[in-house]
């Protein structure tokens, strides 16, 4: 089969010729994002391999399938930057990949918190110029605070129990809690109000987009501390800005952030005919397993969704 794999750098590239050797695939990469514009370069290709920011709305879609492409492969878990609406109609199959690793993710977000609280960013740079003053670079014991988690699915449930080896009081939210968690669920507005950390491990959709707001970040205690390794629409960029002049949340540490500049839409969510752009940056990951997605909700009718997040 031939597959072009768009948005690529070397590592995925090593990473997929690996996996390939096994199966023999005519793997094509280009460095391109996939978009409408971009489509051609599948040509030929039965199958496309796609990444989170890549943009598979309508008109990208329809492109692909008028040169005879049958299969979009995500190699990331999350698809909210496909149209499923419009790959069910024009006969297109979506996988994607499962999951990633629950311990990757979870022990990421352990070190993004211990970065901040350490301050191991400014202290690094300060010995780089012979500079070992600890003046600043005092944190507090992680020990006996309050760790506040959203979404106790694989990922949030690894990142649970670390936490939990830390000495740290677990509060949770989670539509399908879990009896063999140490952790206690919570509504939100309780979890924010009483958490000194607030780590996200959710999927963006319409119900979770800006789950953290203008509203819901003035409920969160001073100083709090925000760990979001899931998606950046999750949190509200604007709003974090504004409540961070403001000193309502003095620290956060996004893997992934919401540019508000750009107007590509997500999916699922309502349509827009606002131009598409890109962000520039993207961070990289290869696939494991496979599966078929399910059909989506209907377009909402909120208003249109004008982010870009990665």
């Amino acid at each position: 089969m031939i597959v072009s794999v768009f948005d690529t750098h070397r590592f995925d590239r090593t990473a997929l010729e690996k996996q390939n050797s096994r199966h023999g695939h005519d793997l094509r990469f280009f460095d391109a994002r996939l978009e409408q514009k971009t489509a051609k370069l599948a040509a030929e290709s039965e199958a496309v391999c796609a990444f989170v920011n890549d943009v598979l709305d309508r008109p990208a879609l329809t492109a692909l399938s008028e040169i005879g492409v049958r299969l979009i492969a995500l190699r990331s878990a999350g698809y909210n930057n496909v149209d499923l609406l419009a790959a069910r109609e024009l006969g297109l199959t979506v996988t994607r990949v499962p999951d990633y690793s629950p311990y990757a993710v979870a022990e990421h977000a352990v070190a993004l918190l211990l970065t901040l609280n350490r301050k191991i960013h400014h202290a690094y740079n300060r010995v780089r110029e012979s500079n070992f003053s600890l003046e600043g670079l005092v944190g507090f014991d992680l020990h006996g605070k309050t760790v506040g988690i959203v979404g106790t699915g694989k990922i949030g449930a690894v990142f649970a129990k670390i936490m939990a080896g830390f000495g740290c009081r677990l509060l949770a939210f989670d539509t399908f809690p879990r009896a063999d968690l140490p952790v206690t669920y919570v509504d939100p507005a309780r979890l924010l109000t009483e958490s000194d950390v607030i780590s996200l491990h959710v999927p963006l959709l319409p119900e979770t987009r800006h789950f953290l707001n203008a509203r819901t970040l003035a409920q969160l205690k001073p100083g709090a501390f925000i760990v979001n390794t899931s998606r950046g629409a999750l949190i509200e960029a604007q709003a974090l800005l504004d409540a961070l002049k403001q000193a309502s949340s003095s620290t956060i540490s996004p893997e992934k952030f919401c540019r508000t500049t750009c107007s590509r839409a997500s999916f699922p969510c309502p349509t827009s005919s606002s131009p598409r752009t890109r962000p520039s940056s993207p961070t990289k990951r290869w696939p494991t397993s496979r599966r078929p997605l399910w059909k989506p909700s209907p377009p909402s009718s909120a208003a249109p969704c004008r982010k870009t997040c990665w």
